[in-house]
């Protein structure tokens, strides 16, 4: 009987835990959308009432997103480094997740010095951050939900990252090493796939 009740607890353990992720999700939007409102109120005098904007479709492929975020920029030096510019400006699609400038920040410079001039070992790290496939936040949820908490995605070499919720309801993704990094942005639209932001550096084995 115990077993049982332990084996409801961690489920609904889990079940909690995607929906405080999904509701997070639907509240960061919302207060997109009432910044974004309100921005246009304090700026638009006297206009005249317009037809609520559709949402823009992407317009460049994972390489130019990259490339045309701040957050980002040290990630798209290293793709242009390591040669993979040509791969992921490919048909896809792709699903990358980015670490941003804070995460290379963490990396020691001698570190990163040795890397950008290791174009396989480069590679071979920033492939390790490129799943096969597009996965929105909406279909990580899906995988979470069906895998009871977990998911595993492979990368675009065959090898395996681990995406979880943690006890604060942070979608966190798990490497080869035991390392955990948190996905911090979700759903900046590609022509040929999706990025979401990470705030650590994933190891393959």
């Amino acid at each position: 009987m115990n077993k049982i009740k332990r084996k409801m607890n961690m489920k609904k353990s889990v079940l909690i835990a995607i929906t405080a992720l999904t509701v997070g999700f639907l509240s960061t939007n919302a207060i997109a959308q009432t910044q974004t409102d309100t921005t246009k109120r304090d700026t638009t005098t006297k206009a005249a009432p317009a037809a609520a904007a559709t949402p823009a479709a992407a317009s460049s492929d994972v390489v130019g997103v990259l490339s045309t975020t701040t957050d980002y920029a040290p990630l798209a030096l290293a793709i242009k480094s390591a040669d993979l510019e040509a791969t992921l400006k490919g048909p896809g699609p792709f699903t990358i997740f980015a670490p941003n400038d804070v995460a290379f920040s963490k990396i020691p410079k001698p570190t990163m010095d040795e890397l950008m001039k290791d174009h396989a070992k480069l590679a071979k790290i920033l492939k390790y951050h490129v799943v096969a496939g597009k996965y929105t936040k909406t279909d990580i949820i899906k995988a979470l939900g069906a895998g009871k908490g977990k998911a595993v995605l492979k990368t675009i070499d065959g090898e395996s990252l681990t995406l979880s919720v943690n006890d604060k309801s942070n979608l966190q993704i798990t490497d080869a090493k035991g390392n955990s990094a948190l996905v911090i942005a979700f759903d900046l639209m590609a022509t040929n796939g999706v990025v979401h932001g990470l705030n650590g550096v994933l190891m393959p084995q």
